[in-house]
């Protein structure tokens, strides 16, 4: 694999290795890959459970386990110690 940066990046990157922050140019570079890697791979869990939540709460709803909006915002407003509108 190569990689082309710009000149001002190409420098930037020599700058953090000079600095003592990563062994190499490669180095840096794999770890801005394995960075953006595992923040992927945390939305994706993030996006798996949000779509697992939303398939509970579509499913209780299918079957009558809901409640009124209003009533609802009610036991909300209540469980956190809020004023009743």
């Amino acid at each position: 694999m190569t990689i082309t940066l710009t000149d001002e990046l190409e420098q930037f990157v020599r700058s953090e290795v000079n600095e003592g922050a990563f062994a190499s140019n490669s180095e840096y570079i794999r770890e801005l890959v394995r960075e953006r890697y595992r923040k992927k791979m945390a939305r994706d869990e993030k996006l798996k459970a949000l779509d697992a939540a939303l398939a509970r709460g579509i499913a209780d709803a299918d079957a009558g386990r809901g409640l009124p909006l209003k009533e609802a915002f009610q036991h909300i407003r209540a469980t956190l110690g809020l004023p009743s509108d």
